[in-house]
């Protein structure tokens, strides 16, 4: 087994490595084209993406014995051991230095990036220019590290590892659940649709959470049910339950969301990834979550549609109940800053509505009436859309209230019955 196919998914970033241990592998090939390895490679990207993992895999592929650095030591001490560290790869070389989350050797800010530490990296990475010694580094942060550490000649490759999209998110989610037992029935595709996005470390956490809902509830596998609780558990910090609510409270809960989970079918189907009235991170109110659309900031159907759907909660009670809903007000500021940058940032109703968001002076009255006047028109656009549609309404809220959380499959299924 190719020791990089340790790396699940990622199959771009594989190909390059596998280029880094092919030259020295068989570096006289090179040397007869005059190509030579990058003085240093680069991993960056979020915490909990696998950029150690990738790092190691390129050390075992290489054949190469790997020093590795990281910050566990006294700052003074820490200084000689990234020198002693350096000193032991010449000595074994051909060889690689690993600095491991080269971004936390120091502890200033990026005001601040010429800190001893980095010199040392530096003057060290420097000395073993000529000594067949690769540099690899992981870093989270790459805005922390001086530019001169950054530049050509240092690290010559940098390599951006990003969360898990798509396919590689569905094989790395394969394979966490290829370490439990779940039911046959367990849709992968919609569990990879939910996911899409969140970090390998996430994913690994995420599957694991599911089997603890599983066990708690005394299932002898994992089912759909556990992966979305445990989904909102992680993305929410929601606890699974409605407790210490009154049927009533439950009731317009279950209304106000179903009326976003509503309206965003009706605008654009298969777009709700679940919807639920637990608590949401200790809030009283529930949630309802979307798979994002590509362009979604780039293209103002989607923004428009987005509006529609964060007001729908609001016209949901005053639809049903004939009241104005008091738990709406941050689902009326994430709409008001889209439509704010609908018209000061993209100006889709006039040049003259232009405002630079980097200034600091308010909003000019015109500008801000604009802002009103959208609002109120996408409002009444998701109160003709309930209006028209009140049994579905009805079936998502009175479905919410009888399970607590529905899934983007159920969601659908009550949508698609209807027509």
């Amino acid at each position: 087994m190719d020791c990089l196919d340790k790396i699940i998914g990622y199959e771009g970033i594989k190909t390059e490595l596998r280029k880094f241990a092919d030259i020295m592998q068989h570096p006289d090939k090179y040397d007869a084209l005059g190509a030579r390895l990058p003085k240093g490679i680069m991993f960056h990207g979020d915490p909990g993406v696998g950029k150690s993992l990738m790092a190691n895999c390129l050390i075992e592929a290489s054949g190469r014995p790997g020093f590795i650095c990281r910050k566990n030591k006294p700052n003074g001490e820490f200084i000689n051991h990234i020198k002693e560290t350096f000193d032991e790869a010449v000595k074994n070389a051909p060889s690689i230095v690993l600095l491991d989350d080269l971004d936390k050797f120091a502890n200033e800010d990026y005001t601040r990036p010429n800190t001893e530490e980095y010199v040392t990296v530096q003057a060290c990475m420097d000395e073993v220019k000529n000594k067949n010694v690769l540099v690899i580094a992981t870093v989270n942060a790459k805005y922390l590290l001086p530019d001169s550490l950054l530049r050509e000649g240092r690290f010559d490759e940098k390599i951006q590892v990003q969360n898990p999209q798509g396919e590689d998110a569905k094989k790395i989610i394969e394979y966490y659940l290829s370490q439990k037992k779940y039911v046959a029935t367990l849709d992968i595709d919609e569990i990879s649709k939910l996911l899409n996005g969140y970090s390998c470390a996430e994913l690994e956490s995420l599957i694991n959470k599911a089997g603890v809902v599983a066990g708690y509830a005394n299932k002898s596998q994992i089912e759909m049910d556990d992966i979305m609780k445990a989904y909102v558990k992680t993305a929410f910090g929601a606890p699974t339950n409605i407790y210490g609510r009154t049927e009533k409270q439950i009731e317009v809960i279950a209304y106000h969301e179903a009326g976003h989970a509503v309206v965003a079918e009706l605008l654009q189907p298969h777009s709700v990834s679940l919807v639920t009235i637990a608590n949401h991170m200790g809030n009283i109110g529930g949630f309802t979550a979307y798979y994002e659309c590509d362009d979604y900031w780039v293209d103002k159907k989607y923004m428009e549609n987005r509006i529609i759907t964060l007001l729908a909660g609001r016209a949901a009670i005053e639809l049903k109940y004939g009241k104005v809903d008091i738990g709406a007000g941050s689902d009326i500021d994430r709409a008001h800053r889209i439509a704010k940058r609908l018209v000061t940032e993209y100006c889709e109703y006039g040049f003259s509505n232009y405002h630079n968001s980097e200034r600091r002076e308010a909003i000019p009255e015109y500008i801000a009436k604009q802002i009103g006047h959208e609002l109120d028109k996408y409002y009444q656009r998701s109160k003709e859309l309930l209006s028209n549609n009140m049994n579905l309404l009805d079936k998502v809220a009175k479905s919410l209230m009888k399970k607590e959380l529905l899934s983007h499959k159920e969601v659908s299924k009550i949508m698609h019955d209807n027509n």
